[in-house]
């Protein structure tokens, strides 16, 4: 008889400054046009809610929103490439969406590329729809790309 090890449940933290090497690789393997390291600081620095999610002791994903006057602003939501399709990104935005709660948001936003079928799924998927279009919002390979603004309701 074999044992079948399992993986560690993920566990929610918030993100430190200690943080943002671990964060800034998963950025830069994630996205063509990733956010800068200043960005990410300057995210701790105005104490946003800055989330990272671990497993086995590593970083596998973070999430970064702002929440104020009953709304939040998600403003990027991000797992370690090679873990994507496994459900951790759903438990980070389940995580985030608790922590808006938490913070007494009615309400919350967020920005998608059009292009990422796969995050657009998850948010629909999580009870977002589209209620806006941004033109030419998101850097690209050619020129920009507009973003999809969704929302949900938190009550």
């Amino acid at each position: 008889m074999s044992a079948v090890v399992k993986p560690a449940l993920p566990r929610f933290r918030p993100m430190t400054e200690e943080d943002l090497d671990a964060v800034m690789d998963i950025e830069e393997s994630a996205y063509p046009h990733p956010w800068t390291f200043t960005i990410f600081s300057d995210c701790l620095v105005a104490r946003y809610c800055c989330w990272i999610v671990e497993q086995d002791g590593k970083t596998n994903g973070y999430g970064i929103m702002t929440v104020g006057a009953g709304e939040c602003h998600l403003l990027n939501l991000c797992i370690k490439p090679e873990l994507q399709g496994r459900g951790l990104g759903r438990m980070l935005l389940e995580h985030m969406l608790d922590v808006a709660r938490d913070h007494h948001a009615e309400v919350v936003f967020l920005e998608v590329r059009p292009s990422n079928a796969a995050a657009r799924r998850l948010y629909a998927d999580n009870g977002f729809n589209e209620v806006g279009l941004r033109r030419n919002y998101y850097p690209a390979s050619k020129g920009r790309e507009d973003a999809l603004i969704m929302a949900r309701s938190l009550v």
